[in-house]
């Protein structure tokens, strides 16, 4: 059983506790730190853990083997850093940071200390999505063309304000939260993104902000993409491969539906599971060197890479190279080519 701290107690990290505490055999909640005294009693109390104020004593807490962050996105990276240097392993919420530079930074502090960095991509691990990759990878759909993808999750019905919707914690609309996770899918099956356009509309900004976001991307591999994410849209999300021999889509969480070159489209379900709990039992996976941690550190950079890409994009109105892809090169429309 690795014994953990919850370093952040608002909505997501009180969804991390719900996941695990009592129900997961892998991991604990023993110390909790929160800035906000009168929720951390409570979430105390309830789940049986020790509760304080600062990062610092949880990392002095013997009784702590690892720490898993739901802080502001702009703490991330020097909370990473300073657990570890304390030898202990870190899980930190997505995104790791908002510049691929501040990713390295996190990467090569856990490198260095010889701990074990996670991150929380948990969509990775819906039924639909394992099925999906495993489809990919054994070459069942051939040489991959394209991929759409769409997650809208209700943000602005779910989340009243604060940081998240600070443009400099949250920036790119939709895309911090919920696009983002169809980007680490897109790396996921595709490889490193090399350049994005992106576009976003705001009906209405925030508190409760109704835009969307829409990204074409074109991969390093020479697959292209299309994906978009809106702010208080109904809970959604697909992801579609299409490849030379036939396509996928992941439709939900438990469903896929494969078509290959001549022949009817079948529908699969899969049980469900608790994505979030999969992956964060893989990380107690990975601390005890049972299996590498289902996110490489390649990807977490690729993924930050891709995101800051899509921000930049989104403020120049013009395609962005991501210039840390293989093979990178200046990025020239058909338009401008004449």
């Amino acid at each position: 059983m690795i014994r953990a701290a919850m370093v952040g107690l608002g909505r997501w990290g009180q969804t991390i506790l719900n996941s695990i505490q009592g129900k997961s055999e892998r991991l604990r909640i023993v110390h909790g730190v929160t800035k906000e005294p009168d929720i951390g009693r409570e979430l105390a109390a309830r789940y049986g853990f020790r509760l304080s104020n600062d990062l610092e004593d949880a990392l002095a807490d013997p009784e702590v083997d690892a720490v898993l962050l739901a802080t502001p996105h702009s703490l991330h990276v020097e909370q990473v850093r300073k657990v570890a240097a304390a030898g202990k392993p870190v899980w930190c919420e997505k995104p790791l940071a908002l510049t691929r530079a501040e990713a390295e930074r996190a990467v090569a502090a856990a490198r260095e200390a010889g701990v074990v960095l996670a991150t929380g991509n948990n969509k990775r691990c819906f039924a639909s999505m394992r099925e999906l990759k495993r489809l990919v990878d054994s070459g069942a759909l051939g040489q991959i063309l394209h991929i759409e993808g769409h997650f809208s999750n209700e943000h602005s019905t779910r989340v009243a304000g604060g940081w998240r919707d600070d443009p400099k914690e949250s920036p790119g609309g939709g895309m911090t939260g919920a696009g983002l996770h169809v980007l680490d899918a897109f790396v996921n099956l595709a490889g490193p993104v090399q350049y994005v356009a992106a576009r976003s509309v705001s009906r209405k900004p925030p508190p409760d902000p109704r835009d969307a976001v829409a990204v074409l991307v074109q991969f390093a591999g020479g697959a292209t993409g299309v994906m978009a994410t809106v702010r208080a849209a109904p809970m959604y999300w697909r992801i579609h491969v299409f490849g030379t021999e036939g396509s996928a889509e992941a439709r939900g969480e438990d469903t896929l539906i494969v078509g290959k070159i001549g022949g009817t489209p079948q529908e699969h379900s899969f049980e469900h599971v608790d994505s979030l709990k999969v992956l964060l039992e893989a990380f107690a996976d990975a601390i005890e060197g049972r299996a590498p941690f289902p996110v490489p550190p390649g990807q977490m950079l690729d993924v930050i890479g891709a995101f800051e890409a899509v921000i930049a994009s989104l403020t120049a109105g013009s395609p962005v190279t991501v210039s840390s892809a293989p093979g990178a090169r200046p990025f020239v429309s058909r338009a401008a080519a004449g």
